[in-house]
C-alpha cells in the first residue's frame, strides 16, 4: 500500500491508496513543517492520530510531500521521524512544489502555492525548477495567511485599520500584546499563528475596500517576486494551489490582466490532484 501525505504548516493531508487505485484511508493531522515545528512534536502530531498508528507497520511506501522540506536539514529531521514511525516502509520526503505541480499540471507551467505559507516553481513539462529557495514567514511569503495575518496585526496597532473593522477584529481574536508575543515567539509554528488571522479577511461576508486593497498589494508583491522572476512568465499559463488562492481568485484575476499575464488552474486542495496522478503514473 501507498500512503500519500500533503503537508503545511496548519494541516497535514495523509491518503492510504492499495495497489487498485482505492482509497483505503483518508485522515488529517496537525501540520508538519519540519522548519518550525520541533522533532518531539513532529512525532507526536503523527503517533496522536490513531488511523495512523494503525498501519505504521503496513505501510510499504510513504510519499511525503511537505512545506519547510526544500533544505537539506528539516529534511532529513522529518524523513528520521517517518522512518522510526513507519518502520517498514520506503520513505520519500519532497518539499511541497512537487505536489502542487502534480495537482496543477502536466504541461509547462509556473505553479504557485499560496497557503499559510507561499511558493512558486516553473514547470517545463518534465522537471522542477525552483531557484529561490523559500526562507520562511519573517522573510518572504507574500500574499500567504502569514503575511495577510501580519498586516492585520500591524495595521491593526499603527491603527491604519478602518474603526469598525478593528472593533470586529477585537472581538473575534485576543488581541493582547503578551498573548501575541508568546505565540509568536515561544510556542511553534507562529506562521500558522499568523495565518490564522488571515481567516478575518476570507471568512467576511464582502471583500470591502480595505480588504481588497490589503489582498491586492500582497498579490502584486507575490507576482514581483515570484512569478516575473521566470522568464517565462509570460509565456506560459500560471497555476495556483491554496486555500488562499482559491478565495483571492478575483482579485487575482484583477491583477493578471495588468501584468499580462495567463491565469491557468486554481487547485484549492492539491491532495484531490495527487490521487488522481498516483492513479494514472504510479500504481
Amino acid at each position: 500500500m501507498i500512503l500519500i501525505a500533503d503537508g503545511g504548516s496548519t494541516k497535514c493531508d495523509w491518503i492510504l491508496l492499495d495497489r487498485s487505485g482505492n482509497v483505503v484511508l483518508k485522515t488529517q493531522t496537525e501540520g508538519l513543517n519540519p522548519a518550525v515545528v520541533p522533532q518531539d512534536d513532529l512525532a507526536h502530531r503523527i503517533s496522536s492520530n490513531l488511523e495512523l498508528a494503525a498501519i505504521f507497520g503496513q505501510v510499504e511506501q510513504l510519499d511525503f510531500y511537505g512545506a519547510g522540506c526544500g533544505t537539506e536539514t528539516p529534511r532529513k529531521m522529518l524523513q528520521d521521524v517517518l522512518q522510526q514511525l513507519f518502520r517498514k516502509s520506503n520513505i520519500d520526503v519532497r518539499e511541497d512544489l512537487a505536489a502542487a505541480v502534480y495537482a496543477a499540471t502536466t504541461q509547462p507551467g509556473i505553479v504557485c502555492i499560496l497557503g499559510t505559507g507561499s511558493n512558486s516553481c516553473y514547470f517545463d513539462g518534465t522537471k522542477i525548477h525552483a531557484p529561490i529557495p523559500a526562507l520562511g514567514y519573517s522573510l518572504m511569503d507574500e500574499a500567504s495567511g502569514n503575511y495577510f495575518g501580519k498586516k492585520l496585526l500591524t495595521d491593526y496597532y499603527y491603527k491604519k485599520m478602518p474603526p469598525d473593522l478593528a472593533s470586529q477584529f477585537e472581538q473575534q481574536y485576543n488581541l493582547k500584546a503578551d498573548e501575541i508575543k508568546m505565540n509568536l515567539y515561544k510556542k511553534p509554528n507562529p506562521n500558522a499563528y499568523l495565518a490564522s488571522f488571515a481567516q478575518f479577511i476570507f471568512t467576511s461576508s464582502e471583500i470591502n475596500d480595505y480588504f481588497y486593497a490589503l489582498i491586492k498589494k500582497g498579490v502584486e508583491a507575490f507576482i514581483e517576486c515570484r512569478i516575473l522572476t521566470f522568464k517565462e512568465a509570460h509565456d506560459v499559463p500560471i497555476h495556483f494551489i491554496g486555500s488562499i488562492a482559491h478565495f483571492s481568485e478575483a482579485i487575482i484575476r484583477d491583477c493578471f490582466k495588468t501584468y499580462n499575464l495567463e491565469l491557468g488552474n486554481i487547485v484549492r486542495r492539491p491532495i484531490d490532484g495527487l490521487i488522481a496522478y498516483y492513479i494514472k503514473n504510479k500504481l
